[in-house]
């Protein structure tokens, strides 16, 4: 089922967003009047094609990881003499910057719609209380204590922890001040923390914000009775069963679920023992943690949950708008996340993120299907962060995609006259080989986290 969930999320996300993406092209370069030729979606063997009354052929192909928009070009072949002033090249630079430019755009205001759908659906949020705060980390050397609630980070309002971890992130790799914002109850006044970051998380392969900064959500006690598995995990490995209840941890008592997370972590990759009860008997399982991350980022991993359990009423939050208030969500979160992609790109760039947070087909495929398993509301959730990426991934000055179309046309304006077409070669050539280049780099960090 899993399985299925992750083709289908995969196959609708991709043709979602391929297909808004170049229709935006199409859409413009018809009013340019350029003549469009073919509209495809995917590559390859056409599985279904067809023609408009303009004469423009309409594709779905049979490789799902992309599309185009072919139009009539004297660059790309001769033209007939009565069709000349409908080719691309033909057309005044502003026209062919707006044509190029359309793609990228359609997939902000995609986002954006998709934004405002969910910020009227509204959202159940729990509330971003703390639960602990680890002993000479950042956040007690700032003053935060367990049942304060974060209201805001760096002037930012925040009300979930989703919300609190996008502004962490943002500050990633940096150094400076970090403002955060609490109260202790909803009628308290806000008291201010300051933690000092010092080049925070450069370089780390999978970093965690919270527990960094020594912050642990508030939840409520789980028994710790095993639920679910990881398939790869030691868990599963040495045997451990739906329904043991650890009991102790190398003799430790242990209470509830979040104690074994907590020790679990503090451990990777080192040879436990855990006491578990299984049908009124206790058995001693010897299990070698797995590890996740690397530098202050390493972790152990169990690869066993618990199941949920029912979070108290004050805690939790609806959050929803209106028609119109929902507008301004949407382009707040569009707008948001497109400098957050664009900054994630700069600091892989210099360093300061490692380029192994980079993901390429494989785990967008997992997400998909994680998400759209999920629900509509996690699933557009993705689609909309998918459209940003993809928007502002095209919008690099990179010859060969959209950025480097655009590059080449603000040339030609400023200067009055297009680049020689042999500047222009190499500028493909180098653009296509820093493509593909990103794209192995992808693929090689999705092939390791599996």
């Amino acid at each position: 089922m899993n399985a299925l969930y992750m083709i289908l999320g995969t196959l609708v996300a991709l043709g979602v967003l391929v297909t808004f993406h170049e229709f935006g092209h199409f859409w413009v370069a018809r009013r340019c009047g350029v003549k469009v030729l073919r509209f495809s979606v995917g590559f390859g063997t056409p599985l279904l094609r067809w023609h408009d009354r303009r004469g423009t052929e309409f594709v779905v192909a049979a490789i799902p990881l992309g599309g185009y928009v072919k139009m009539l070009d004297e660059r790309e072949g001769e033209v007939p003499a009565e069709l000349v002033d409908q080719s691309f090249n033909r057309k005044p630079v502003h026209q062919r910057i707006a044509i190029v430019a359309a793609g990228p755009i359609a997939n902000f205001l995609l986002a954006l719609l998709f934004f405002w759908v969910l910020a009227m659906l509204g959202s159940q949020q729990v509330r971003p209380v703390i639960g602990h705060v680890a002993e000479g980390s950042l956040a007690a050397k700032a003053g935060l204590v367990a049942g304060q609630e974060i209201v805001s980070i760096d002037g930012e309002p925040v009300l979930g922890w989703a919300q609190v971890n996008l502004q962490l992130v943002r500050r990633l790799g940096e150094s400076g001040v970090l403002d955060i914002a609490t109260r202790t109850d909803e009628n308290s006044a806000e008291q201010p923390h300051q933690l000092t970051l010092a080049s925070w998380l450069k370089g780390a392969d999978e970093p965690d914000p919270l527990v960094s900064l020594g912050i642990r959500p508030w939840r409520p006690a789980l028994p710790a009775l095993l639920a679910q598995f990881d398939p790869e995990g030691p868990a599963q490995a040495v045997g451990l069963k739906e329904g043991d209840r650890l009991v102790a941890l190398n003799g430790e008592a242990i209470d509830d679920w979040q104690q074994v997370v907590d020790k679990v972590r503090q451990r990777p990759g080192e040879a436990v023992s855990f006491a578990v009860e299984r049908d009124g008997q206790r058995l001693d399982v010897p299990v070698t943690l797995a590890t996740r991350g690397e530098g202050e980022a390493r972790s152990g991993y169990l690869g066993a949950g618990v199941k949920g359990g029912e979070w108290p009423a004050d805690m939790l939050r609806e959050v929803s708008y209106g028609p119109l208030e929902a507008v301004g969500q949407g382009v707040q979160r569009t707008w948001t996340m497109s400098v957050l992609t664009l900054d994630s790109l700069k600091k892989m760039l210099f360093g300061e993120l490692s380029v192994k947070n980079l993901s390429g087909p494989i785990t967008i495929a997992k997400v998909a299907g994680a998400s759209a398993q999920s629900g509509v509301g996690d699933f557009l959730n993705f689609l909309a962060y998918l459209s940003i990426s993809l928007g502002v991934l095209n919008l690099l000055p990179i010859p060969v995609l959209d950025g480097g179309h655009l590059l080449f046309y603000l040339i030609e304006w400023t200067r009055g006259r297009p680049l020689s077409e042999r500047v222009q070669g190499w500028g493909v050539q180098i653009g296509i080989s820093l493509v593909v280049g990103v794209m192995l780099l992808a693929l090689i960090n999705d092939i390791g986290r599996l």
